[in-house]
């Protein structure tokens, strides 16, 4: 069986496009989906800084092609999506959650809520009255999810898997390890994964 490592965060819009696509992916190719949420913003900080050179100093055409691209994409995959009034989004609590649901196995559900709700719905998720509606969605206790994430461990784990990227050669969100040490980056690069398992 393959295997699918899926690094993601919430507050990525080509990540949202991703994640309606790469489980259905993995069914197709009976491969195992591992989820890996982590912070987008520290590996920009580490090693892609370029990321917020270019918003303090935009290039229009490309920012008006790139919001095209968007709207494109979305027409592609049948989905719906907005320009949130709340960018770039604080996604912290929203991913050390995703470790709760992983635990508590919804994370697919979880996850998939928590990108609707802000790419779709324009719901802030760093507020936590909106991470609750989440939680409760989903089936999760509230008070034991808030008490969760804000434990040490939970904390550590988003650490973790954000070093763990960055060590394994990655530098945005989403990525994929396909079996282990074949990445791909991009929502547009499932389609390269599909070409690699059919070769396999």
């Amino acid at each position: 069986m393959a295997t699918v490592e899926f690094f993601y965060d919430v507050s990525s819009p080509w990540t949202y496009f991703a994640s309606q696509r790469i489980q259905d992916f993995c069914t197709r190719n009976q491969a195992q989906l591992v989820w890996k949420p982590f912070l987008v913003g520290g590996v920009f900080n580490k090693v892609n800084p370029s990321v917020y050179a270019r918003r303090e100093n935009p290039v229009p055409p490309k920012d008006n092609y790139y919001q095209k691209d968007m709207r494109d994409w979305a027409r592609y995959l049948g989905l719906e999506m907005i320009k949130p009034s709340v960018f770039p989004l604080n996604s912290v609590k929203a991913l050390r959650g995703a470790f709760v649901a992983i635990d508590a196995g919804v994370v697919a559900a979880y996850s998939d809520a928590c990108f609707k709700a802000y790419w779709v719905e324009n719901r802030d998720i760093s507020q936590e009255d909106e991470l609750a509606a989440i939680v409760e969605q989903v089936g999760l206790d509230t008070q034991r999810f808030f008490d969760a994430i804000a434990q040490p461990e939970i904390k550590q784990k988003l650490f973790e898997t954000t070093d763990e990227i960055i060590e394994r050669g990655g530098f945005g969100s989403p990525t994929f390890f396909l079996n282990g040490g074949d990445m791909y980056f991009g929502n547009d690069r499932i389609e390269l994964m599909q070409a690699a398992l059919d070769r396999a």
